[in-house]
């Protein structure tokens, strides 16, 4: 069964292209007709497309990867913010900093500056400072936080990308094919869909149809998690009923040899009398 059912598709207005004067001919495999001067979206293509996606996106976190959420544009913010703290990945929903991906050190010492900062403020460096070098170091702080502050957590070059209007996000797409990372992308008729490795065609303007495609992907992304925390547990339960029957081995063989040696240099309480020869 289907993750989004094609009525939910249609409801959300998934299938709204945009017009045909705007699209791009390598969409043509994903457009079921033109009504009014508008491309409309083969919805069942795009629920196969969904479910393509949930299920690689639930392998990636079943290893304890990352998968990163980017969407600038105003109307998919907030949505991709909330789902993706739902399921605790990272996301950038500000300005994408160019060379996030391709320089990952340097935005790493960026967010590095930000705990200098906050340990400032506990050590008592803060407090021999100006008023101006304080605002200053505030307003720093504060940037950082609005642009930076959602990948604080990203250690490491994540696994794979979300993106919504690929088109928009063109240089976080680069990034990621230049690296070789995986992207999953919501791609509109405007967009190339060439560099994308999962391509969901839906309209990616309307807030409904963002908000159910991408509620569907993190519903699969925390059955992964869920998972791997199950057979985590599962392991570490087999792994003690393994390592419990070896102690309890080694603790018998100790007694065995503590008995033995004491058997051996004990002293025997009485002695055999001679035999008299007759």
């Amino acid at each position: 069964m289907s993750r989004v059912s094609f009525d939910q598709l249609l409801e959300a207005g998934s299938h709204f292209g945009h017009l045909k004067s705007k699209w791009n001919p390598a969409m043509a495999p994903y457009i079921f007709m033109e009504r009014s001067g508008i491309h409309i979206i083969d919805l069942y293509k795009t629920a196969a497309k969904i479910d393509d996606a949930a299920e690689a996106m639930k392998n990636i976190v079943k290893m304890g990867r990352k998968i990163l959420f980017v969407a600038t544009k105003k109307q998919a913010k907030q949505i991709v913010a909330d789902l993706a703290l739902s399921v605790n990945m990272p996301y950038v929903i500000e300005r994408w900093p160019g060379g996030m991906l391709t320089n990952f050190p340097t935005i790493r010492k960026a967010v590095k500056k930000m705990s200098t900062i906050d340990k400032m403020a506990t050590d008592g460096t803060y407090d021999n400072l100006s008023k101006r070098e304080k605002l200053q170091i505030t307003r720093q702080r504060a940037k950082l936080e609005k642009n930076l502050g959602s990948i604080a957590d990203l250690n490491r070059l994540p696994a794979a990308l979300f993106i919504v209007d690929v088109l928009k996000e063109h240089i976080a797409v680069r990034e990621a094919n230049r690296l070789g990372i995986p992207v999953f992308g919501m791609v509109d008729t405007n967009s190339d869909p060439t560099n994308i490795d999962f391509v969901i065609p839906a309209n990616d303007d309307a807030t409904k149809s963002v908000e159910l495609i991408l509620g569907a992907l993190c519903a699969a992304i925390q059955e992964g998690l869920q998972e791997a925390k199950f057979e985590r547990d599962n392991k570490d339960d087999s792994e003690e009923e393994v390592v419990a029957p070896r102690r309890e081995r080694k603790t018998r063989a100790r007694r065995k040899d503590a008995a033995g040696e004491a058997e051996a240099t004990a002293t025997p309480a009485t002695a055999e009398a001679p035999v008299a020869e007759v």
